[in-house]
């Protein structure tokens, strides 16, 4: 693994969103765009950080509330949900404020369910108390970019059919 290249997500491509949106840009708003790939990058960071905490994790032991199976079906939901947050990052990129909206909605949700959810581990000793620190602090500076991306959004004319943006 190359050091200087630690990337867990595909690269942010700009020209990915130029290509096929060219038409009718005045949407997009700059600050919205740079704020998107700024969060792009801290949420790879989180990722990056969580994956070596799971796997630094120790086996469960006899006394444990996890056998190794749940906890490993755990991982790989909390990782699931990680996933989810960098593609709701991109495809927010090429939505309209409602799409940009309710992906900030699943965004808000998954990164909170992850930075609770190893709680568990740590009541059970199987993650170092430090790494969910980690975690949490990446999670908490990813938090103060996302906040000035969702006040970035600009209210369009098309209205949400269920009324909620």
């Amino acid at each position: 693994m190359n050091p200087d290249n630690l990337n867990e997500l595909p690269e942010w491509d700009d020209d990915e969103f130029n290509e096929e949106y060219t038409e009718g840009e005045e949407w997009r708003s700059s600050v919205t765009t740079e704020l998107c790939k700024a969060m792009y990058k801290q949420w790879n960071t989180v990722v990056l950080v969580l994956k070596a905490a799971f796997d630094s994790m120790k086996e469960p032991g006899e006394d444990s509330l996890f056998n190794k199976e749940f906890m490993e079906d755990q991982k790989e939901m909390i990782l699931g949900d990680a996933y989810e947050v960098a593609a709701k990052i991109r495809s927010s990129e090429v939505g309209l404020y409602i799409i940009r909206m309710e992906n900030a909605a699943i965004i808000r949700k998954n990164a909170q369910f992850i930075k609770i959810s190893t709680n568990n581990f740590i009541e059970d000793d199987l993650m170092e108390a430090e790494h969910r620190l980690i975690i949490r602090q990446e999670i908490d500076a990813f938090r103060e970019l996302f906040k000035q991306w969702v006040a970035s959004f600009e209210k369009d004319e098309y209205e949400d059919e269920w009324g909620l943006f």
